[in-house]
């Protein structure tokens, strides 16, 4: 540590090998991730940066990394993993002990700034608790991706039947934010409120509970000017957007682990959410004005049982079972028609209420038997029910509140899936060299019910699979795959009436069924590993697509409405690397990051024949972390960005973000922390392509462990808006947004 990290997310970034981007979300390499646990117990899973962002580092002993990492324990050294976790070891005077700290601070030269944060923790060896608040209005985002807390998704585990299953919203109105620094852009007023703890009421039974209840308003604000052009069609659009957020979110999880053997566990996960969100906006949409609102909510009961049998040394039999219940009503309205030219008739605006309901009910068999040569066998089945209800109205309402409601424009949809499927995969282990083949068989039975009439269709597919893991050496390693895969049509591929997803724009469904084919390959290599002075990762994927969805769209100045089809061939490749290297001479870490993607598809666009449609970016760019013991330390780096599309014209342009960071620890009593960042848009104007930001922050302890004063500078020089550029297949705009003004806060700690 260099003395002036105050929370764990702090630290890591300080830790040679870990990627931690501006959202929180951990990386070794490409790879994110698990959990981050304190002193070997998990409190969010893959919700982690509830903990990092706001847990105090003054209890952190050492950061311990678990690389091929199991969560279910009985699965430790059979299972093929290649998960990482991170463990956060405890000092020992912060253990069987109650202690924590508070943090407030408010604006001395700004209007009605304020930040305050609270850690309450407990660690010890029959009880742990994490109690945390926060209540702010400087953009500090003190939760990151609420999903992740919600929805911990993970891929092809034993015991992970139904993590990939959620029912989804049809529409927003919160704006797009730019790539800033949150507090640059979030005009926020949110409380936050978390209780977790974790009970071991004997070496058998332990349980895990997890509240949580966040409340938020956020405001945005944009203009944007568009220009569009597809074939002999050429306008322009400008809108200015102001808009309102309320959300509230509350979130309850318990986790029961039953030992009933020292071979058998038995373990159930029950969750509810429900989140009530509130929009409002006002919108000068060319020289119309606009109200919308917008009210939705969610609704989440998600029950999971899972009992594990470790009935030989290397044979593991796990048994899982799921049942998901999800909701997401929407009312949505607009003051203004826009529709003229689509609908004679009479109107002055429009509503839409929609709904899409969602169950979900699976139950699956995993079976892993590991060899004595090092190869494993494993074999699954199972069956998954999937129900969902998505009920769309579509209204045109005139001046004395009459109600018409146009036929194609409505939907009354129940889509059932039914899924019994069986997977056989084999690792042949030949000393550091594994072969991994995998073949994986479904029936389904699909059905729709669409304003009572029904159809029916059960396909039979086999997705194959083969991969090599090859550890060259202790430094290389080198791992491929590729896979034939069918995706099923989800609910809102086959619904048949339009739906309004925008204050201007439609889209509908294919109305039937589909199964979507395609293949991916990938190579990853690796040199080093983490906490080498030197380590590289490069990864490479390859995905052609033999049919996808597309868009055949009518787009008008006042409105879109765009109709989904099936077409042939699409490709898309993407690699990316990164090095760390460590100088000792210096004292300092370098990485250096390279990226690049290509992808093509094809659409029509206003009765056009299909277009060929390409896009290409790249991104480059360098960081240099220095870590001296002494008074100064520093952190460097700049990153460049190329964007390209093209069809039957081309628009491309490179961005630049640079950044130097300065650290003076003057004493062990007095340290100064300066942030600056530049930002360059290559397609700017001139005058207006460059923006650069300054923070600065002093912190003074008064009393070492107790008492500490701090003065915090966001934004010293002010900088009132921002603008980026972007382009597409069909247009070129610009949007400005305003920033969070500079502000002042006079913030205290004290720690108990």
């Amino acid at each position: 540590m260099q003395g002036n990290e105050q929370v764990v997310e702090d630290l890591l970034k300080k830790i040679p090998g870990l990627n931690i981007d501006v959202k929180g979300t951990i990386k070794i390499g490409n790879q994110e991730i698990e959990k981050v646990m304190i002193d070997g117990d998990d409190f969010f899973e893959k919700g982690y940066k509830l903990l990092t962002k706001n847990m105090p580092v003054s209890p952190i002993d050492k950061v311990e990394l678990y690389q091929n990492y199991s969560n279910n324990k009985h699965l430790k050294g059979i299972e093929n993993s290649n998960k990482v976790a991170l463990n956060l070891t405890l000092k020992e005077d912060a253990k069987r002990i109650w202690f924590g700290n508070a943090a407030g601070g408010y604006g001395l030269v700004s209007e009605n700034r304020y930040d305050f944060r609270a850690n309450l923790m407990n660690f010890g060896k029959k009880a742990k608790h994490y109690f945390f608040t926060n209540v702010n209005n400087v953009g500090f985002d003190a939760v990151g991706d609420i999903n992740m807390l919600v929805r911990p998704l993970r891929f092809d585990e034993p015991g992970s039947i139904g993590d990939n299953q959620s029912a989804t919203s049809l529409l927003g109105l919160a704006a797009d934010l730019p790539d800033l620094k949150l507090k640059r852009v979030n005009f926020n007023n949110a409380e936050t409120l978390s209780l977790n703890s974790i009970f071991t009421f004997s070496d058998k039974v332990k349980i895990k509970t997890l509240g949580f209840l966040n409340t938020d308003e956020n405001d945005f604000f944009r203009n944007s000017f568009e220009t569009f052009a597809a074939g002999t069609t050429r306008f322009q659009n400008t809108e200015d957007f102001v808009g309102r957020k309320t959300k509230v979110t509350g979130f309850g999880k318990i986790d029961l682990t039953y030992d009933i053997s020292k071979n058998k566990t038995l373990e159930y996960t029950g969750k509810f959410n429900k989140t009530d969100e509130k929009n409002s906006s006002d919108l000068l949409f060319n020289t119309d004005l606009l109200n919308e609102r917008l009210n939705l909510n969610n609704q989440l009961f998600d029950q999971k049982i899972v009992f594990t049998d470790k009935f030989k040394d290397k044979k593991v039999f796990v048994l899982s079972g799921r049942y998901i219940n999800e909701k997401t009503p929407q009312n949505y309205s607009t003051n203004q028609f826009l529709f003229q030219d689509l609908f004679s008739v009479n109107a002055n605006d429009t509503k839409q209420f929609s709904e899409n309901s969602m169950q979900f009910a699976g139950v699956e068999g995993h079976l892993l038997d590991k060899r004595e040569n090092g190869d494993l066998l494993e074999l699954k089945g199972g069956s998954q029910f999937r129900l969902d209800h998505l009920n769309t109205r579509f209204e045109l309402v005139d001046s004395q509140s009459s109600t018409m409601n146009p036929n194609g424009y409505q939907n009354n949809l129940k889509y059932g899936t039914t899924d019994l499927y069986a997977s056989v995969k084999y690792r042949f282990k030949l000393n550091n060299f594994s072969i991994l083949t995998q073949s994986d068989f479904h029936q389904l039975f699909n059905r729709i019910e669409n304003f009572d009439v029904s159809r029916n269709e059960s396909p039979f597919f086999i997705i194959p699979k083969i991969g090599t893991d090859w550890k060259i050496n202790e430094k290389n390693k080198i791992m491929t795959s590729y896979t034939l895969n069918k995706t099923n049509a989800g609910v809102l591929d086959v619904y048949s009436g339009f739906v309004q997803t925008g204050f201007r724009s439609l889209s509908k469904g294919l109305d039937g069924f589909n199964q979507l084919s395609s293949s991916s390959a990938i190579l990853n290599y690796t040199f080093g590993s983490w906490g080498d002075k030197f380590f590289a990762n490069s990864f490479l994927l390859y995905s052609k697509n033999n049919d996808f969805y597309t868009t055949n769209s009518i787009i008008t100045q006042n409105y879109s409405q765009a109709e989904k089809i099936i077409i042939k061939d699409r490709e898309f490749i993407s690699m990316s690397s990164s090095i760390d290297r460590y100088f000792k001479s210096i004292q300092s870490n370098l990485k250096l990051t390279l990226g690049a993607n290509k992808s093509n598809f094809k659409n029509s666009v206003n009765n056009t024949n299909l277009r060929e449609v390409t896009n290409l970016g790249a991104d480059y760019g360098f960081e240099l972390r220095s870590g001296f013991k002494g008074l100064f330390n520093y952190h460097l780096g700049s990153k460049w960005n190329y964007n390209q599309v093209k069809t039957t014209i081309k628009n491309d342009f490179t961005d630049n973000m640079s950044f130097l960071d300065l650290s003076m620890q003057f004493n062990d009593t007095f340290n100064v922390q300066v942030q600056g960042e530049r930002y360059f848009f290559g397609n700017l104007n001139k005058g207006s392509n460059q923006y650069y930001f300054v923070d600065v922050e002093a912190r003074y302890v008064v009393k070492p462990n107790k008492l500490t004063f701090f003065l915090s500078g966001n934004n010293l020089f002010n900088t009132q808006t921002f603008k980026n550029y972007s382009v597409s297949d069909i247009s070129i705009s610009q949007t400005e947004y305003r920033l969070v003004p500079r502000y002042v806060l006079l913030k205290m700690e004290y720690r108990f």
